[in-house]
């Protein structure tokens, strides 16, 4: 089932990523009167497709090999190495009879559709979920192993600056900007002290190997509800409870107790727990105000499933605000911005080896696996990894590689500045040998993410 929700949510994003980067071709080409031949999501080699329908000019489909598509305009050197056009003198529904600077708004259609769907993204995410930050004052939960705790952080820290500037909240902290830089210092207070630490330059690989950041929010083991009929309830757990140690082992955070409760089906275990909430509907319960903060010791046998029972109270300090529509376009495109230089810095990183190369970069199977973890974690986490994808095919895209948009305008610029075009025989070698060299790459990423998962 896994695999299968991988592929689907894999397929899911390329479709509406390629969509609106093939548009952008579509749309421009339309406008200054050039021919579509073809507009394709997923390319049908051996015309192997799902489906088409031909309306006007235009043939539309869907290929049977979802990892990309192609928009066919008359007149032009592009993926197909389609060469009959030669045979005869421009028309003026060809791309290659149109004006340069049309030429190039073309090209430039699908990297400039791509940055406005991500910004499309970000601001209805602004829209309709408001703006949530999370405080400093919530303490850091690090986890073993992670490339924080190597650089001596600890769970219970509080961040207090990034490379010097002041922060109030988590999403500061771990903007993906910060990454990006050639340095990323934190500093902390531990206890009464205060202390800087410093991050190693390759973090980004570092978090890649791990999967995983290492660092959030700690979240207090606070019960909320504790299920009637269930090993909780039975051993006298009650909402409000701290749970601080279990089995003689503190715990700070909730997953160290959903860790250890789920390793030990049937098995008894005790649960050391403050209780610390007071009643809230006016009536003061003498018993109750006697049991607060007074340890309790109490012996729970999880279920044969590894749960006893109990749901967890929200105890974050969280600061939240709706947007009106002008904030939060103000929102979304500062989002943009932010992650398309974030995205450039990366790329600058992994290209002058600050970054390890292999570890860095994903193919398509490091995409499928990482769409279906985003989308696991909701609709709003799999809208924001589509808005980083998004941004990341325009950059890739725009790139002066042979056989990629960047390399295409690139080409069409040099003859709006000699004044003629290119011989032809050259730049379908050119577009050769660059379709050749992302075939090698596409394989390289495929191997690489087996190698490198």
């Amino acid at each position: 089932m896994d695999f299968l929700s991988t592929i689907f949510y894999f397929i899911v994003a390329i479709f509406i990523l390629v969509t609106a980067h093939e548009l952008g071709h579509f749309l421009t080409a339309k406008f200054f009167g050039m021919r579509v031949d073809k507009f394709y999501i997923g390319f049908d080699f051996y015309n192997l497709r799902l489906w088409k329908k031909k309306i006007g000019d235009t043939e539309y489909g869907i290929g049977a090999f979802p990892l990309g598509g192609y928009v066919k305009i008359a007149g032009m050197v592009d993926e197909s190495l389609d060469t009959g056009y030669q045979k005869s003198a421009p028309q003026p529904w060809e791309f290659r009879a149109k004006p340069v600077w049309q030429r190039l708004i073309v090209l430039a259609g699908g990297v400039a559709m791509n940055m406005l769907l991500a910004a499309a993204i970000f601001i209805g995410m602004a829209s309709a979920f408001g703006e949530s930050r999370t405080s400093v004052i919530n303490p850091a939960y690090v986890e073993t192993g992670s490339v924080y705790a190597s650089m001596g952080m600890q769970t219970g820290d509080r961040f207090i600056a990034v490379n010097g500037k002041p922060v109030q909240y988590w999403e500061e902290v771990l903007a993906p900007e910060n990454f990006a830089g050639q340095t990323l210092m934190y500093t902390v207070i531990r206890g009464s002290e205060r202390k800087t630490l410093q991050a190693p330059t390759d973090i980004l690989t570092r978090i890649n190997e791990n999967q995983a950041l290492g660092i959030r929010p700690l979240m207090a083991p606070v019960i909320d509800q504790v299920l009637g009929n269930q090993p909780a309830a039975g051993a006298g757990l009650k909402p409000g409870a701290l749970i601080t140690a279990i089995n003689d082992k503190p715990v700070k955070d909730w997953t160290e107790v959903v860790e250890i409760i789920s390793a030990n089906p049937g098995n008894a275990i005790s649960v050391a727990w403050k209780y610390l909430a007071l009643p809230t509907d006016g009536m003061v319960d003498v018993a109750k105000i006697r049991e607060f903060g007074k340890l309790t010791v109490s012996e729970v046998v999880p279920a044969s499933t590894g749960k006893i029972g109990i749901s967890l109270r929200q105890t974050l300090v969280i600061d939240h605000r709706r947007l009106n529509l002008a904030d939060a376009t103000v929102y979304g495109l500062q989002q943009t911005w932010n992650m398309t230089v974030t995205t450039v810095k990366g790329f600058g990183k992994i290209l002058t080896g600050a970054e390890d190369f292999r570890k860095s970069v994903g193919g398509p199977i490091k995409i499928a696996r990482i769409a279906n973890q985003s989308a696991e974690q909701g609709l709003s986490s799999f809208m924001y990894f589509l808005a980083l994808l998004s941004i990341s095919l325009a950059f890739i895209n725009i790139l002066p590689i042979p056989a990629l948009d960047g390399g295409q305008f690139v080409l069409n610029a040099i003859e709006g500045i000699i004044g003629r075009e290119i011989p032809f025989q050259l730049k379908m070698r050119i577009q050769q040998i660059g379709m050749a060299l992302l075939l090698t790459l596409f394989l390289f990423f495929i191997i690489n993410d087996i190698i490198n998962p």
